[in-house]
């Protein structure tokens, strides 16, 4: 129809999708929600970083943590690097990053280290850190002794540095 007002064409929509993003942190067909910061490095041979697990009092693992710079924890094998089987986990739950951080110290001196961080990935049922929940999507502090727990599991995972 002649008379009829000319439909206008849609225009041409420039923004972010996020598609590329998704599809360059994918690991075996699974986007991850977790990307490592550009402060990340592998930690230095010494102190040696182990995480032991204990199940009822007992040992039931030690992961040696240095090899490795990130370490996602879930329930999700195609993706985790540090699996765990209780339903009340995430399929992808948190992360063990190593990150290298400068600090002041009271005397006003720089020190350099890289330190180990946890950071819950805004799980269900959340990350502790020696019984206290930590907030999501949030960096925080792990030191020698520290005992990580994953949702409702009753496995505990202490942080042990061999110096």
């Amino acid at each position: 129809d002649p008379s009829a007002p000319p439909v206008e064409k849609e225009k041409p929509n420039f923004s972010a999708t996020g598609l590329l993003a998704a599809a360059t942190n994918t690991v075996n067909n699974v986007v991850l929600k977790y990307s490592e910061p550009s402060d990340s490095r592998r930690p230095p041979s010494v102190p040696s970083y182990k995480l032991f697990v204990f199940k009822d009092a007992a040992i039931v693992e030690e992961i040696d943590l240095n090899p490795r710079s990130c370490w996602l924890i879930g329930r999700d094998r195609a993706v985790a690097d540090l699996p765990v089987d209780h339903p009340s986990c995430s399929k992808q739950h948190a992360v063990l990053q190593f990150r290298f951080v400068t600090k002041v110290d009271e005397f006003g001196e720089k020190k350099s280290a890289v330190r180990l961080y946890v950071m819950d990935l805004e799980s269900a049922n959340g990350t502790s850190l020696n019984g206290d929940e930590i907030e999501g999507r949030r960096f925080v502090e792990c030191r020698g002794g520290d005992l990580l727990k994953f949702g409702l599991s009753t496995r505990e995972y202490v942080i042990m540095l061999d110096r």
